[in-house]
């Protein structure tokens, strides 16, 4: 159940209850309507997982999910995506999460791409109504990997031999000590088909996600303007990067633009002619930032590369873009 009350600023901040958590509703704009726009971010890597202290991303986007839906006064969404994508399960989990809102509240959601959408952040982008880029943005990278390392050579040089006891030939498939002799036959054909069933998912999730929204739009009379995918689009979704222009050229994005140009387009597909813009935040709480310094209470040093590398997993499928320069 979500229950609104009224914080002390007044008008420019609400705090919600849900399922025990509280978000904070504030705006971003001040126009003298009632109706509301809830932008909702999906930024850096998309995992299930903590990273940063703020939580886990994917639980957060459905709250917000939630909570606008609950609100009859938020007409719709945009997504602002800035992501080289992430894990498999979350992206997908993300992607429902934002069919069955749009399925069951009737209210357009508008994904808007900043300056990188790739792999898995157009996978979360693909079922919205409605995609924004800018002519510079970097998305595509439509596809998946699950990587390893092997250490079995440099344990032989240093003396280090593995005991391993298992119940079948596959069941250390991707261990890092073995020797690549020793990997059973058919283990790779295995791991490769496993890989493009998850691949055939994402192109089915394109596919799917870019006709849903076509035909939303010719229902409500915003085809015109919506783009149709190439017919040649799927000799595009092969990891490769494309700019948003390229993007469009294809099909995979509807307009060029930024934020303003999402705002335009969410108040069109929502049939309103204004709207304040809102965004949902948890308000602080002493016991993430102990959870985010650690149990020692001081925060990890790290070396500043201008950016965060991904922290991949072995054995863990991935939608993630590497040859991006941030």
């Amino acid at each position: 159940m979500v229950v609104f009350y009224l914080a002390f600023d007044g008008r420019h901040s609400r705090t919600a209850r849900l399922d025990g958590k509280y978000y904070e509703e504030h705006a971003l704009t001040d126009k003298d309507t009632r109706d509301k726009i809830v932008a909702i971010e999906v930024a850096g890597i998309i995992t299930s997982h903590d990273l940063d202290g703020a939580g886990d991303l994917v639980e957060r986007v459905k709250d917000q999910l939630e909570l606008a839906e609950k609100d009859e006064q938020v007409k719709a969404v945009i997504l602002k995506v800035d992501s080289p994508g992430g894990e498999v399960l979350a992206s997908d989990e993300i992607f429902q999460a934002i069919q069955e809102f749009q399925t069951r509240s009737e209210k357009p959601v508008v994904a808007q791409m900043g300056s990188l959408a790739a792999s898995g952040g157009y996978y979360v982008s693909a079922p919205c109504r409605w995609i924004v880029a800018n002519e510079l943005t970097l998305t595509g990278s439509i596809g998946v990997i699950m990587s390893g390392m092997n250490f079995r050579g440099l344990m032989d040089k240093v003396g280090i031999r593995p005991e391993v006891y298992k119940s079948g030939k596959f069941k250390d498939m991707m261990s890092s000590t073995r020797r690549p002799e020793d990997v059973p036959a058919g283990e790779r054909e295995m791991m490769q088909a496993l890989i493009d069933e998850t691949y055939a998912t994402f192109k089915g999730v394109v596919r799917k996600g870019r006709e849903a929204s076509r035909a939303a739009n010719k229902k409500s009379g915003h085809e015109m303007d919506a783009r149709e995918l190439a017919s040649d689009w799927e000799s595009y979704a092969d990891g490769r990067i494309f700019s948003g222009k390229e993007a469009h050229r294809l099909g995979f994005v509807d307009e060029l633009g930024n934020f303003d140009v999402a705002v335009k387009r969410a108040k069109k597909l929502a049939g309103i002619t204004e709207a304040n813009i809102v965004k949902y935040q948890q308000p602080f709480a002493f016991g993430n930032l102990l959870r985010f310094l650690g149990k020692s209470g001081v925060p990890a040093m790290k070396v500043d590369l201008g950016f965060d590398f991904p922290r991949l997993q072995a054995g863990r499928m991935y939608f993630l873009s590497f040859n991006v320069v941030q």
